[in-house]
C-alpha cells in the first residue's frame, strides 16, 4: 500500500494512511503496518515514543502519537524525536488538536448539526465493540463528538448523509460508536450495524484534516486528499437532489 507524506519538518511528519493498513501491530498477526513503513523509510525514528505489552510481547510503536482504525484513511501524525513525541502527546491530551473526519452514514437527520455527549464503555454483547448509552460495562470514559450533515441524499432507494465529524475526545471507535448511538451507522461499518453501500468495501470514514501548534510555535494544518472510494461516492452524488 502506498503511504503518502502530506507534511514534514524537522520535528514531525503527517502521512495519509491508506485504508486497510494498521497503525501498529497487535502481536498476534503478521500484517503490514504504519510502523513497518516508519522503520523502513525513517529508521532514525526507531526508539522514539512508547512501546506496549501484548501477551508478554513488547511491541514497538516508533513515533506513533495517535492511531487510526485499520479501515480508516487519512491524516496520521508521527513524531521524529522523543521530546516532540511527549509534546504532541500532551497536545492530544489537552485537546488542543483539531481533527475533522468525513464519513457517509445511513439515513437522514431532522436537524443538520449537533453534538453527541455520551460516555463510551465496553459493549455487553460483543467484546470487539464499544458502546454509548444504556448497557455499557467496564471503565466508562467521557466522549464528545460534534457533527454536521453536509448533504442528505438518496441512492438506489436508500437514504444516506455525507457527514463532517469533529471528535472532541479520542476514544477507541468513538465516531463509529456515536454514529451508531444516533442510529445512523457509518456505511460499511458492519461491526456497528452499517451495511455496505455506495461502493465502499471498508468503513466509510476518512480523517480529512488535522490542525495543531508545532513545538516551534508554528500553526500546522494538513488536509488528506480523498481516496478513490470517497471520490467515486462523492462524484456519484454530485447531481443528486439535496434533501
Amino acid at each position: 500500500m502506498q503511504t503518502e507524506i502530506l507534511f514534514e519538518n524537522n520535528d514531525l511528519l503527517v502521512i495519509n494512511k491508506p485504508a486497510g493498513l494498521r497503525t501498529h501491530g497487535d502481536g498476534k498477526s503478521d500484517v503490514p503496518t504504519v510502523v513497518d513503513w516508519i522503520v523502513k523509510e525513517r529508521p532514525e525514528i526507531k526508539g522514539v515514543g512508547e512501546s506496549m505489552m501484548v501477551d508478554d510481547k513488547v511491541l514497538d510503536r516508533p513515533g506513533i502519537v495517535h492511531r487510526l482504525d485499520e479501515e480508516t484513511s487519512g491524516c496520521l501524525v508521527i513524531a521524529k524525536t522523543q521530546s516532540v513525541f511527549e509534546y504532541l502527546k500532551q497536545q492530544f491530551k489537552d485537546r488542543k488538536v483539531t481533527k475533522e473526519y468525513h464519513a457517509f452514514v445511513w439515513g437522514h437527520f431532522k436537524e443538520t448539526n449537533g453534538i453527541v455527549d455520551e460516555p463510551i464503555g465496553r459493549s455487553t454483547g460483543d467484546f470487539r465493540r464499544w458502546q454509548a448509552g444504556r448497557g455499557i460495562r467496564g471503565e466508562v470514559r467521557e466522549a464528545q463528538t460534534k457533527w454536521k450533515a453536509v448533504r442528505q441524499f438518496e441512492s438506489e432507494g436508500e437514504r444516506f448523509s455525507f457527514m463532517h465529524l469533529w471528535p472532541k475526545t479520542g476514544r477507541t471507535h468513538q465516531l463509529r460508536v456515536h454514529m451508531k448511538y444516533l442510529q445512523r451507522p457509518i456505511v460499511s461499518d458492519t461491526l456497528y450495524g452499517g451495511k455496505a453501500a455506495l461502493g465502499f468495501e471498508r468503513v466509510a470514514l476518512h480523517a480529512r484534516t488535522i490542525a495543531f501548534t508545532g513545538p516551534d510555535g508554528a500553526d500546522i494544518a494538513v488536509t488528506a486528499p480523498y481516496p478513490g472510494d470517497f471520490e467515486r461516492a462523492l462524484g456519484s452524488i454530485a447531481d443528486t437532489e439535496v434533501l
